[in-house]
């Protein structure tokens, strides 16, 4: 019994190594085969890109970012400083009254030295008109009656306001050429200026009138 039990196990021993080589055998050539399907895919790759050349490094361009412009800084100061010099506290706007006609007028015989101290303020402005919103045969009405109760009542300097004409259709002033016009006609009045920017500025004028003993 001894010998059969022995020789059953040699026999099963046998078959488990036969097994284990066969495994062995099929997992070498599935390796084998592997690598052979590898092989076979590179020679397709290389086969349809041909042959390649390295690319040669000292060839090669590094494209610098364009530099942006350089601020002129001392050109910007030196504008600056040009602008803030030509802001000046000393400047009088009463100063270009002086070189235009249209804006003030003094009767025949009337010293120019009238209408520089109209506009430097000499005389104390004592009634004001304020011709706003009237039409033109109103304003022109209006006008008369003030300037002949002012020089009755012994007023001589008084400011006639017709506005800027920011309120009108085409925003032009259409009373002040007509203002300027009506009063150069009239017998009352021996000069008026513009109005300085503190009386009204260009929507104003400042007239002298005659003195009731004159009349």
């Amino acid at each position: 019994m001894s010998s059969l039990k022995s020789f059953a196990d040699l026999s099963t021993l046998g078959q488990q190594l036969k097994k284990e080589q066969e495994a062995r055998a099929r997992a070498e050539a599935e390796r084998l085969a592997q690598e052979k399907k590898a092989k076979a895919e590179a020679n397709i790759f290389r086969n349809s890109i041909g042959d390649v050349a390295p690319l040669k490094t000292d060839s090669k361009h590094l494209h610098s970012p364009a530099k942006p412009a350089p601020i002129p800084f001392q050109h910007l100061a030196d504008e600056q400083a040009a602008l803030q010099e030509s802001l000046s506290d000393e400047f009088d706007p009463a100063s270009l009254l002086e070189t235009d006609e249209n804006l003030s007028y003094a009767r025949p015989g009337i010293g120019a030295d009238v209408t520089s101290k109209l506009r430097k303020g000499h005389w104390v402005i004592q009634a004001q008109l304020d011709l706003h919103g009237l039409r033109r045969d109103q304003a022109r009405d209006s006008l008369g009656e003030f300037l002949r109760k002012s020089v009755k009542n012994g007023i001589r300097c008084v400011r006639i306001i017709h506005g800027k004409g920011l309120g009108s259709v085409n925003k032009e002033p259409v009373l002040k050429q007509k203002v300027r016009n009506w009063l150069i006609q009239k017998e009352e009045v021996l000069a008026f200026s513009q109005a300085t920017a503190a009386d009204g500025g260009s929507g104003a004028l400042i007239v002298l009138l005659k003195s009731c003993s004159a009349t």
